[in-house]
């Protein structure tokens, strides 16, 4: 048996080998990372602030916004910084932990948005009983549930993940400590951790595929019913928004997390990883909520009631 040394800490290649690209990427992820946050703070406060937002809906969507902010915030911040300092080394303990979080919130993302697709249908389809079904309890219970298994999920990946010894000296081939790529670097028989990805991924993914779209195929069916062609038009314009954005997580989570044994697609591995990590916390703000017209509603509720106060403030400073 050869020799090996242990290794400690790992290289991230980074999003670009190009140093005069660092700036212009490092401007873009910003950007996006601020309106992310920003988007997401003020759905959340207009979904507290305001009492035509205290509904099971506005519930899951004040939690989809929450675990978007919390998603993009385990990987964005450390691009910002490599892309910045360009010191891309980082501890295999410090890794693991970003893995953690990134599976945990990732997963929470999964599954908020299949319940939220079977709040939609619940609500279209049996209107009359929606709030004895989605009761205040019910939906608190669900996101408890889901809170549970995201632990103890994640958990069960970084136990595995914890046996394993790096030695190479490899970069990462990824911007942030992803599953996938971490794998590739070890030099420990990682086939548990294989068969996890696969076995738990097309369990628990493919069933929340499942779930995510089978009840749009009821609401479309239903809103074909109505006679009103405004009404018609909406629906259909909101479900493909949706479902658009769900596709878009899905297919490039799919294809980075299931074609583990192929290496030397480096740059498409990428391409997927800003889709699925960066780029969909800051596309779910936008389709998921500030379309809704009630939100656009409430916002212009509150800059009404800013109004007054603004001009009140303006005669006493005349004064």
């Amino acid at each position: 048996m050869e020799n090996q040394t242990i290794v400690y800490m790992l290289v991230l290649i980074g999003l670009s080998d190009i140093p005069s690209m660092s700036l212009p990427l490092f401007l873009v992820f910003l950007l996006i990372y601020l309106i992310t946050l920003t988007m997401n703070l003020l759905i959340l406060l207009l979904i507290f602030t305001d009492s035509h937002l205290h509904t099971p809906m506005y519930f899951f969507l004040g939690t989809l916004a929450c675990v978007d902010m919390s998603y993009s915030s385990v990987t964005v911040p450390r691009i910002l910084s490599d892309l910045l300092t360009q010191n891309r080394v980082i501890s295999v303990h410090v890794c693991i932990a970003q893995v953690y979080f990134f599976i945990f919130f990732c997963t929470f993302e999964v599954f908020v948005l299949a319940v939220m697709s079977c709040d939609r249908y619940i609500a279209i389809c049996h209107p009359l009983h929606y709030m004895q079904i989605m009761s205040w309890k019910v939906c608190v219970k669900i996101v408890l549930i889901l809170l549970g298994f995201c632990v103890a999920y994640s958990l069960l990946h970084v136990v595995f993940l914890a046996k394993l010894t790096f030695c190479r000296p490899d970069a990462l081939q990824s911007f942030f400590c992803d599953l996938p790529q971490l794998l590739q670097v070890s030099c420990s028989n990682t086939l548990i951790n294989l068969l996890l990805i696969f076995l738990f991924g097309i369990l628990f993914g493919v069933s929340a595929l499942g779930v995510t779209f089978f009840p749009y195929i009821t609401i479309i069916t239903t809103v074909l019913k109505t006679p009103s062609k405004q009404m018609r038009s909406k629906a259909f314009t909101t479900c493909s928004s949706h479902l658009t954005v769900v596709f878009i997580f899905y297919t490039t989570a799919f294809y980075n997390y299931f074609h583990l044994f192929s290496k030397y697609h480096y740059t498409e591995d990428k391409v997927a990883s800003v889709f699925y990590a960066v780029l969909t916390p800051f596309l779910n703000p936008l389709i998921y909520s500030l379309r809704n017209q009630e939100l656009k509603s409430s916002i212009s509720r509150a800059l009404k009631g800013c109004k007054p106060k603004l001009d009140t403030k303006t005669t006493i400073l005349k004064e």
